[in-house]
């Protein structure tokens, strides 16, 4: 199986997947990571350029990843940049990498740069409509990113209910941001301990990321998380994922 995690920053891919990335590259799976802003600006407590980009190739090499697309779009202003220029970037990594499930951000994240990388993949997953030696994605999901995804406060964006609505053909039936309001885990990865241990490890290879107790980039916080949602299928700890799209 192939994974592709498109994200905002370096760390978010860590944050959302590190103990699922650790597993599935022990278990001889490929993943690779798009990174669309790659520069340290306004990173409160970050390194310079260059330190990022190392501990973004460390803390990835330690997770197995088996390579990384990275990007230099404006950190914290992608919404100045078109987006037609994110969803080509998103589109060439696609169609290199190949990947069977495509794991992005949740729309409804609180950080701007998140929306609009996940905007930008819900369209750029479409690429095999217009070009038909790309290979189709089997399934797409959203993950959890703490200090982000917990910050749902934008579901006012759902208040404006139409009833009466044109049907665009080819754009109306991939209505998969309808669920901007809410994180909404319909699939549990289970990592167990040594999984989580190992997001924590690769976290703290990013420097400045990790805060203490009870900040949800804390170990203590990443932890329980991990715990709450292996227990809520029985699992041995778990990382959650909301899987939009699945076509086999």
């Amino acid at each position: 199986m192939k994974y592709l995690l498109v994200v905002a920053h370096p760390d978010d891919e860590t944050l959302g997947a590190g103990a699922s990335m650790w597993k599935w590259s022990h278990q001889g799976n490929t993943v690779d990571v798009c990174i669309m802003c790659t520069e340290a600006k306004a990173r409160a407590f970050r390194p310079s350029d260059e330190e990022l980009g190392d501990d973004t190739n460390e803390s990835n090499k330690f997770l197995g990843v088996n390579k990384i697309y990275e990007g230099t779009f404006p950190n914290i202003e992608m919404n100045t940049v078109p987006h037609l220029q994110l969803v080509q970037f998103i589109e060439a990594a696609i169609k290199e990498s190949e990947p069977d499930i495509i794991i992005t951000h949740h729309p409804a994240d609180t950080n701007n740069d998140h929306l609009q990388t996940s905007m930008a993949c819900q369209e750029a997953i479409r690429l095999f409509q217009r070009r038909p030696e790309v290979k189709r994605v089997k399934e797409f999901w959203y993950m959890e990113v703490p200090s982000c995804t917990e910050w749902k406060i934008n579901n006012a964006m759902t208040t404006f209910n139409p009833n009466c609505y044109m049907e665009v053909a080819s754009c109306s039936e991939w209505k998969i941001n309808n669920a901007m309001n809410s994180f909404n885990p319909n699939c549990y990865v289970e990592t167990g301990k040594d999984g989580i241990e190992a997001k924590i490890k690769a976290l703290s290879m990013y420097r400045g990321v990790m805060r203490p107790y009870p900040h949800p980039r804390s170990a203590e916080f990443i932890t329980g998380l991990a715990a709450y949602r292996g227990g809520q299928w029985g699992l041995n700890y778990a990382e959650a994922f909301e899987v939009v799209l699945r076509a086999y």
